[in-house]
């Protein structure tokens, strides 16, 4: 199955939907049509029953250059309302690909700039080329990557973020890798096994444990330890046990046979 789209392609094979940005003229940089059409594509592979992970690529050397500049020049003659509403079309995208049901992995082909970082950090996993090159330049043009830093922070940390953002030097794959922005940097030619690596742990997964594990990830991350989070941990492992595939999950393992999502 595709879709069309004027600045990505969709595509869904099997228990795989790739997203691919495709405006490598424009080193894939955002505006309002990308936006728009970037929360459009994760709504249909969300959507799709039969997927159960999405790969968000892109196509040139680039993997996002942040925001395009006809799109910048026409938000610096915004009104604080108007440059409200574009800021919360930006901010609902990321967060839909961040609050995906399914999980997404970021395949990184080339450099990330700017608003392109947090593309990446919304994504649950990320895999990058070992030539891509890593920015925060906000702060280079007077901005400061506001819509972002809830991603960026999180997946990066105070610290890192204390230098990247208030800098905005360039950095590595590697060192984007050291300070856990990304989670695995191959060389080019490696980098498509790897991503399927990564995609056939997820699709042998249980699609229901996948699911509840992202939701457990965003309750527990950074709360105290109190009698409520753990009595909320303990809800969590009795609901799971008693679904149905839990109980067939743990059926399976004792029969030493596969479970029926894998069947």
């Amino acid at each position: 199955m595709s879709t069309s789209f004027t600045t990505l392609e969709l595509s869904i094979e099997g228990a795989v939907a790739r997203i691919w940005l495709n405006r490598p003229e424009l080193r894939n940089a955002f505006d309002d049509v990308v936006i728009r059409e970037l929360g459009d594509a994760f709504s249909q592979a969300v959507a799709a029953t039969e997927v159960r992970a999405i790969v968000l690529g892109a196509n040139g050397p680039a993997f996002c250059a942040g925001a395009n500049l006809n799109w910048m020049r026409r938000a610096a003659d915004f009104t604080r309302e108007e440059n409200l509403a574009d800021a919360g079309n930006l901010a609902a995208m990321l967060r839909a690909i961040h609050e995906s049901p399914k999980p997404v992995i970021a395949r990184v082909q080339g450099d990330v700039y700017a608003g392109g970082m947090g593309l990446v950090a919304a994504c649950d996993i990320a895999v990058s080329v070992d030539t891509a090159w890593y920015c925060l330049s906000e702060v280079k043009i007077g901005l400061i990557p506001a819509t972002i830093s809830p991603y960026v922070l999180r997946a990066m940390g105070t610290r890192a973020a204390q230098r990247y953002f208030l800098t905005a030097e360039r950095f590595t794959a590697t060192e984007a890798h050291r300070i856990g922005f990304v989670h695995e940097v191959v060389a080019a030619d490696a980098l498509d096994a790897k991503v399927a690596e990564i995609v056939k742990a997820l699709t042998s997964a249980s699609p229901a444990a996948v699911r509840a594990c992202k939701t457990l990830i965003a309750d527990v991350a950074g709360q105290d330890i109190d009698d409520a989070l753990i009595e909320k941990t303990v809800q969590g492992i009795a609901d799971i046990r008693a679904s149905e595939e839990g109980r067939e999950g743990v059926r399976s393992f004792l029969e030493k046979r596969k479970p029926n999502w894998l069947v």
